[in-house]
């Protein structure tokens, strides 16, 4: 058995026994992960696992799989609970076992994610970019926060102003509410479950907010773009790992009379040719 990366633009794994750039808690448990990855290979083909370092344990969400029967779903459980260090482990989604419900921290807000649930790779970088989107944000009273996930922005953006965190999935949402409705000093938190590649957020929706803060997946935002440059939003705050999306993105603000006031890179992705950027503009 194999546990490592895939090789550069293949499918090819290349065993690791380090890693310069992963968590140290991530290295620590290593032979944990490939204890429990021996559980779940057999007479299974490649699969991958997810991990996410939280303040309880590992997080492992795997995926790549269709099911385990139910004596090797026992036989992996029964792994996971003899292991420390492990917080939950999950299968396409579901949870088989959780010993300590994963906890992470949104600055200074504590979120209970779900499964697989995405976050930024680096802790370092999420800090950086949340430290310039609320700088730039700045005094704003109401914010809007598109594709919000689990509020990596939006729990930070709650002590300026009044948030309404925007997302299409369910889960991601549910856990970013819980975290708002259960920390103290933060401004009103509310949430809306609503796919803006199909329904973006329009023009007159968008006429009650100060700000606005974007942060989709690598396909961009330019639906919503369309609608944000119809907008009188006085401020957006633009973040991706695409810069090309990003670009036609910029072009569709600017077109419709936002001026580009700010860009910074964050070299998030170490070692690679990827590159994450803040952008700011305003009307």
């Amino acid at each position: 058995m194999l546990i490592g990366f895939n090789q550069a633009e293949s499918h090819h794994i290349v065993a690791i026994e380090e890693c310069p750039i992963a968590a140290a808690g991530i290295m620590a448990r290593l032979p944990a992960i490939r204890t429990i990855a021996a559980a779940i290979a057999i007479n299974a083909e490649a699969f991958r696992i997810s991990v996410l370092e939280t303040q309880t344990g590992l997080d492992l969400a795997v995926d790549g799989i269709k099911s385990l029967s139910d004596k090797q779903r026992r036989s992996t459980i029964e792994t996971v609970l003899s292991l420390r260090g492990i917080a939950r482990l999950s299968l396409n989604g579901e949870i088989l076992v959780e010993p300590a419900k994963p906890i992470i921290d949104f600055g200074g807000v504590l979120v209970a994610p779900p499964p697989g649930a995405f976050t930024q790779a680096t802790k370092q970088a999420e800090d950086a970019m949340a430290e310039l989107v609320t700088a730039h944000v700045g005094k704003a009273k109401r914010i809007a926060d598109l594709f919000a996930g689990s509020g990596t922005f939006s729990l930070r953006l709650a002590r300026i102003g009044r948030v309404h965190a925007v997302e299409s999935e369910d889960k991601p949402l549910a856990a970013l509410d819980h975290a708002a409705r259960n920390t103290q000093g933060l401004k009103p938190v509310t949430i809306e479950r609503r796919d803006l590649f199909r329904r973006p957020l329009m023009a007159q929706e968008l006429k009650v907010y100060d700000a606005v803060v974007f942060d989709p997946p690598r396909a961009g935002a330019e639906f919503q773009c369309k609608e944000l440059a119809r907008s009188q939003v006085k401020k957006i705050v633009a973040v991706s790992c695409n810069p090309l999306t990003l670009a036609r993105d910029l072009a569709i603000l600017v077109d419709g009379g936002y001026r580009i006031t700010r860009v910074t890179p964050i070299d998030q992705f170490l070692w690679t040719s990827h590159a994450e950027v803040v952008a700011v503009l305003e009307k």
